[in-house]
């Protein structure tokens, strides 16, 4: 924050004791909203202005203990209100008494000019304080399977990642450990946000939303599922094709997020492609919407987290595999191998083409056209793997409804092609 205008006149800290304020305020109001907290705006307040102005009198004597002693005043305050609560109820929480503590914090984070990532920590902090239900939600719906999946992403994230080497291996420099490590990353991690809002959320919002968690987490299992609850049940039809449909455009939008992660130069040639499909599948969407039935008829998928351990090696096995045989098939037949690869690993994952196809643009082994065009392939690769799916398995009633979906995604995406 630009706080010249005060430079040089008695009131110069001003700005920092108002950021300070405003910051104890807004977590102060949703800690005056909670019934059981033991303070609220004006504490909170109180206390970020406490900490901006021992800051500034550490400064200005030139000391930092009195820092601390204010850090240590409050800490005292707050154990003494803590014991005091013991008396009135069993388990009165220590939410409130951090939220405090980081208050003062703030404040002095605010004088020692680190006043911007105050306020995003400040807003990080009410966040949290005002979707405990949820948060606790979200705690209750994991399994002990789910959990260990999570920390096992937790690890190979922040501690595999950073030690392997981020050094070109093999034929056409085109392996990696460190950038193949990162697109597992990268995929388990969107697929496993998916998978978590699409538990934690249910069918609460209908069709629309579980078909747009569904496609994030695996739009492939999503088609399964709801192509053979459509079969066992067939007043489900049109939701069952929603929720299909839906998730097929979701995987536009996922590759449009991992495009602008990895090759933003790319994208000039990729947004047409991605949007024409998205574009010409809302349409159909919105003209089923008077068809589709209540939402009650909906249920949550039961699809395995993405972030386990066998699932996040086997992608990224896959990847390196269509990654080098991408590689080697551009090599010896041109952009018709490279296409081949694409049509063939599309069939079943389009990540994976997806980010090889990417990855040899980064390394310039790939013009714009080309990739596009890889990528453009298996993503009607995967459209015609997904219908057949619902032919064989929803059977030709819900065929015809999600047909005239997917043929709308294709010709969007075929009309995007023809605009590279």
């Amino acid at each position: 924050m630009d706080f010249g205008f005060f430079q040089g006149n008695e009131i110069e800290a001003l700005p920092q004791f108002i950021t300070s304020l405003a910051i104890g305020l807004l977590i102060g109001l949703e800690r005056e909203r909670n019934p059981s907290a033991k303070a609220g705006l004006r504490t909170f307040a109180l206390v970020a202005l406490f900490g901006t102005l021992t800051a500034l009198l550490s400064t200005k004597l030139g000391s930092p203990w009195l820092l601390i002693a204010g850090l240590i005043a409050v800490a005292v305050m707050i154990i003494a209100a803590y014991l005091n609560s013991l008396k009135e109820e069993s388990d009165p929480g220590t939410t409130t008494e951090i939220a405090l503590l980081l208050c003062y914090g703030l404040g002095a984070m605010v004088w020692y000019g680190l006043a911007k990532l105050a306020i995003m920590l400040a807003i990080g902090i009410t966040i949290l304080l005002y979707f405990k239900p949820e948060l606790r939600g979200i705690s209750q719906r994991l399994t002990r399977r789910d959990l260990v999946a999570v920390l096992q992403f937790a690890v190979l994230t922040f501690i595999v990642l950073p030690i392997l080497p981020d050094q070109n291996f093999g034929p056409y420099d085109a392996f990696n450990p460190h950038q193949a490590w990162l697109m597992v990353v990268l995929i388990s991690g969107i697929s496993l946000a998916g998978y978590t809002a699409m538990h934690t959320v249910g069918t609460r919002y209908g069709a629309p939303l579980l078909g747009f968690l569904g496609g994030i987490a695996s739009s492939t299992a999503t088609t399964l599922i709801y192509a053979k609850s459509s079969r066992d049940n067939q007043t489900m039809v049109h939701l069952a094709a929603s929720v299909i449909i839906i998730a097929g455009m979701v995987v536009l939008l996922r590759l449009m997020v991992i495009g602008a992660a990895l090759a933003y130069g790319a994208l000039p040639g990729l947004l047409p492609v991605l949007a024409g499909g998205l574009i010409s599948g809302l349409i159909v969407v919105f003209y089923n919407w008077r068809k589709m039935k209540n939402a009650d008829d909906l249920f949550v998928p039961e699809t395995s987290n993405p972030a386990e351990l066998h699932t996040a090696l086997g992608f990224g096995l896959l990847y390196v595999v269509v990654l080098l045989g991408a590689a080697w098939m551009k090599d010896i037949a041109g952009s018709q191998g490279l296409y081949a690869v694409a049509l063939v690993s599309g069939l079943t994952d389009v990540d994976a083409i997806t980010l090889t196809s990417l990855r040899l643009f980064n390394l310039e082994q790939l013009n714009e056209l080309q990739t596009v065009t890889a990528i453009a392939i298996a993503l009607l690769a995967n459209l015609a793997f997904k219908f057949g799916m619902v032919i064989f398995i929803g059977g030709w009633h819900l065929a015809r409804h999600v047909a005239i979906g997917f043929a709308a995604i294709a010709a969007g995406v075929a009309a995007g092609l023809s605009l590279v």
